[in-house]
Parts: C-alpha cells; structure tokens; sequence
C-alpha cells in the first residue's frame, strides 16, 4: 500500500487523526512557503489543500484537481470539555453567554486560512446533524476570514435544533446564537453567507437546501431573517423563491441594525424577541398594501424599469428581452425552427447568464438525442458524422459536464397534464434552482376538461395556472404551440401565422406576455429565418417587431445576419 511518502507529503512527524502540514504541490511556489495548508486525515488515509484544491487517497493516490469528489467526507471533531477563555472573551462582546457557547460546542483551533495564506487561531463552529458533526466552519479569532472543510456536506448550521413548525433563518452563525439568548432555539444558519447582490443563482450555494429538505418541508412558517443589505436581499429572494413564499416571512431590523446581533447589542433581548414575533408576511396571492409596495416604488423610480436578459443576439434583444416571471406563447409552422430555436436561446441563458434550464419535450424524446442537439448548440460542431467536422470526443464530455449544471429533463412515461408539470417543476426550482421552463409542444399534454368547460375555457385555466407559477417562482416560462390549419398563398408560401391562429382559443395571445413566431421561405432556406415578435406586454422588456437570423442548418444554431453584431463565440 502506498504511503504519504510516495506523494511526498512530508507530516513532520506529526500524529494524531488530522495533522496540518505543508503541500509539496503549492507551498514552495508561495510567499508563505511554510505555511500549513494541507489537511491530512491519517485514520482514512486522505488529503486536501485548501489552498491548491489539491487532494487524493493512499489507496486510489492522487486526484485531478477539477474531478469532483467521489464521497462526502465527515470532519474529525472533539467537543470541547469546557468553553476556552479567549472563547468565552470573543463571544461575551457580542453578548453571547458562555452556556450558549457551550451548548453547540464552540472550539478554538489553529487552522489554515486561504485568505491570509497561514495558520491562525480560529472558532470552530461544528455543524451537526442527528447528533454528529458533519462539517466544520473555522473563523479566525482576529477579522473576518472563513474557511469549511472540503467536501463535507453543506447543512444548515443549527439544522438539530429545528423543532415544531416554525423556523428561523438567519444569516450566519452569530446570528443563530443571538437568537437563542432571547428564547429563540428553533432557528439556523446558512452555511456560506449570503451570495453578492445580483448575483446569479446556482445549485452549489444553495446545496444545503436539498440536503436539509427533511427538516424543512414540513415547517409551515419559515421566518427569514437576513441581514439589511444588498446581498442580505438577494439571499432573501432566493430562500423564498426555492422554499415557496406561501410560507416565507420577512423580518424587519430597527434603523441602523443590520442583523439579529446587531439588535441583540443596541437594543437587547426585547426588541430582538419583538422584531421575529412581529414579522410580515412575504406578499403572495396578489394582495399588497401600499406600505408593502413602497420600497419597490422608490427602488423603480432611483433603478428604472428593470428589463429582461441578454439573448444573446443584440438584434433580438432590441425587440425581446428574458425577463424571470413571464411566459412567452412560441408558434409558427411546423418544421419552421421553433424548438430549435428555444434550444439555441437557452443554451445561450445559460452561458451567459448562468440560468438553469427545466425542459419538458415530449417531441423530442429520447433525451438523450435532445442532449445531443443541445451539445450541437454548446460546441458548435454537429455531432453526427458527415462531410463537416464532427464535434471532438473531449468536447463532448466538457459539453456534457456544462449541460449537467445547467440543464434538467422532465420525460413522464405517460401523457402529463400541465398540473402535474407545473408541480415537478416546483420541485426544480427548489431543486435546481431554474430560472427557465420549456413546455414543448401545448398538444402533447392532456386536455382533460370537466364536464360543461369548453375548450376555451380549459386553455384560458391552464394558461392561468402557467402564468402563476411564473411569477410565484421568478421562472420565465416558453409554451410551444402549432397553428390550426393554414392555407398556402398564391405564390405556395405560408403566411406568417399569429397567436389567433394557435387553435383553441384567443386567449393565446391575450395571456401571454410576449408572443414569437418563427417563419422561414420554404423554397428558399437558405434565406435568413423571420423571428417576428408580436406581442411585448411591458414595453421594458422590448417591442414589437421582426428580427432575421441565419440558421445553420449542421449544427442548428442561430446566428446574427449581421457578422458584426454576432455574439463572441460565434464571431
């Protein structure tokens, strides 16, 4: 068996479960070349840097650094027999007293900071789940650095003290224990902070979520007590998006308090206890006051009109732009491009946005022939074999490794009505967090009615319920449907159909949003395709209009009939 000499990991004759030393891949390339960055657990025979990412096993030897970890790994910890002093002095700043300290088992220890590039004596906060620690948050006693253990499980921190069903969540841990000295015990911690403001959401920050999902789903108030700022808002919206805002409260801290310690300092226990018991409600089912309303009046009127998303063609985006909680109504003749052209816009969504993807196709199953057409769209090789270049092997696995973050699949066995997608796709927001939704295509789904509801009727409710889950979710949702019959022009083409054509109902165009009909020449494809948008409800967003792309018909991707104003990766 190998040993930690084989990869020249040098422990300096250290013992013990888990010993620091230095990393022979990183430390003699730093200023700080002694500095002990490597973790080393001798019982399992296991390493990390937490500076380089570097890692591996005696057993399988050394890792890749961007492979991603085969197991979660569980921290060696040892509660602390008593509250060290500098422990105790740390906390009692903050009005924290020495039993709550000890109730969660606050360490101190000497850790590696990748921030500072050296060892220092840090709080160990140890993140527990059924009684055993599965992660370990240090923080160094002098400023404000932080680092966890690599790959152990993302939880949220107090995650065995949620009891009943209401539950507080906080910001950081200081926060959490705050609320335990005014009396409130049933509360947590996320376990990263909150992301930058306008940031863009993704799986990884929000990983806790899912893994503490049997904690939270049966909660029936989830009281949401962030911090007052930028980040502290954008933390709050995605906590209520991913959790349902149906259950969601939010908190308010008196003027010049940012979080619950704050309050606990400036004002005590009362006023801490007084701002949880009064928290308002998220607003939902369409009821606002004018109070609730005003901080978002005054934010349009300083910030303007906020638009929707680059499509990632600048002559689109002059007439539709994406914007979260809308729903697009897409038509055209079929074989006209319409879903490959949503198989273009979300790919570039994705990478130029970070959004994530759900897509419900039916027509286009298999899936994984739909990943393929997606990898087309992703590399910009076609993937099958023929007189143009095929798409490298290695690129298909890097491109199917971007589509694996970016992209997830609803393919039901059976017929599926829009209720039950509508419900799976719930559970990919809370999941995956996406931010977009295809429904493709409307006749593939079961039109059941009630007995006496007319068509129109049962279109104009499901419409409804689709445009619900947009904005409840801040999920911008695409609905492909075929026009009724058309009758060809005396020259044999097509008219350009509208969303009156969609058969069924009127209520196509008067529910949607926004309204795309993609349109080529039949007897000329070489020609650019028509997108001919036709219907914009806030003018922010765009403007009516029409808008020529060129359509590569080997890879299907869409392209700028204007080289000079392509996107970068098609220039």
């Amino acid at each position: 068996m190998n040993t930690f000499d084989d990869f020249k990991i040098d422990l300096g004759g250290r013992c013990g479960v888990e010993v620091q030393t230095c990393c022979p891949q990183c430390s003699h390339t730093r200023k700080k070349s002694r500095a002990r960055c490597l973790s080393v657990n001798t019982v399992e025979g296991v390493w990390c840097c937490h500076h380089c990412d570097w890692r591996g096993t005696l057993k399988a030897g050394k890792e890749a650094k961007s492979r991603p970890p085969k197991r979660t790994i569980k921290p060696h910890f040892e509660r602390p027999a008593a509250v060290p002093p500098a422990v105790r002095d740390w906390f009692a700043k903050r009005r924290i007293p020495e039993t709550v300290v000890a109730r969660h088992n606050i360490a101190l220890q000497s850790a590696y900071l990748p921030q500072i590039e050296e060892e220092a004596p840090c709080l160990v906060f140890p993140y527990f789940r059924d009684g055993q620690a599965v992660n370990l948050k240090f923080r160094s006693l002098e400023g404000k650095h932080f680092r966890q253990v690599k790959d152990a499980e993302k939880i949220l921190y107090g995650l065995d003290d949620v009891a009943g069903e209401t539950c507080v969540i906080v910001e950081g841990e200081i926060d959490k224990l705050s609320l335990e000295v005014a009396g409130i015990t049933s509360a947590v911690s996320v376990p990263d902070g909150a992301p930058p403001a306008g940031s863009k959401s993704s799986d990884a920050k929000f990983e806790y979520l899912v893994n503490c999902t049997e904690q939270l789903s049966p909660l029936k108030k989830i009281i949401i007590a962030v911090d007052n700022d930028a980040p502290g808002k954008t933390l709050e919206e995605e906590l209520a998006r991913r959790l349902g805002p149906e259950r969601c409260w939010r908190v308010t801290w008196p003027d010049g308090c940012k979080d619950a310690n704050d309050v606990l300092l400036q004002h005590g226990v009362d006023e801490l206890r007084y701002c949880i018991t009064n928290a308002k409600p998220l607003p939902i089912d369409g009821v606002f006051t004018v109070a609730d309303l005003a901080g978002d009046v005054m934010q349009l009127y300083l910030d303007g009109l906020p638009g929707g998303v680059s499509t990632g063609w600048p002559s689109v985006d002059a007439h539709y732009t994406v914007r979260p909680g809308e729903m697009t109504i897409v038509t055209g003749i079929p074989s006209h491009g319409k879903s490959q052209f949503l198989d273009a816009l979300t790919v570039n969504l994705a990478r130029e946005h970070e959004w994530a993807i759900g897509v419900c196709s039916p027509e286009n199953l298999p899936v994984s022939r739909h990943v393929a057409k997606l990898i087309e769209q992703y590399s910009g090789f076609p993937f099958r074999e023929g007189p143009s270049k095929r798409v490298p092997q290695g690129e298909v696995v890097t491109a199917i490794n971007w589509l694996h973050e970016h992209f997830v699949f609803i393919a039901p066995e059976e017929t599926l009505a829009i209720p039950s997608l509508l419900d799976t796709a719930q559970r990919l927001v809370a999941r995956h967090g996406i931010r977009g939704l295809i429904i493709d295509p409307w006749n593939e789904f079961e039109q059941t009615r009630p007995s006496g509801q007319t068509e129109t009727e049962g279109i104009s409710q499901a419409l409804t319920q689709i445009r619900h889950f947009a904005r409840n979710h801040g999920v911008h949702v695409w609905v492909v449907a075929h026009p009724q019959k058309l009758y060809r022009r005396e020259d044999g083409s097509y008219p350009v159909p509208t969303p009156y054509d969609i058969s069924g109902s009127a209520h196509w165009r008067n529910k949607a949003d926004n309204c795309l009909t993609l349109w080529r020449n039949e007897k000329e494809p070489d020609k650019p395709v028509q997108l001919h948008v036709q219907k914009i409800r806030f003018r922010e967003v765009g403007k009516v209009g029409m808008v020529a792309l060129q359509f590569d018909r080997i890879t299907g991707r869409y392209k700028e009939a204007t080289p000079a104003s392509a996107a970068p990766w098609e220039r």
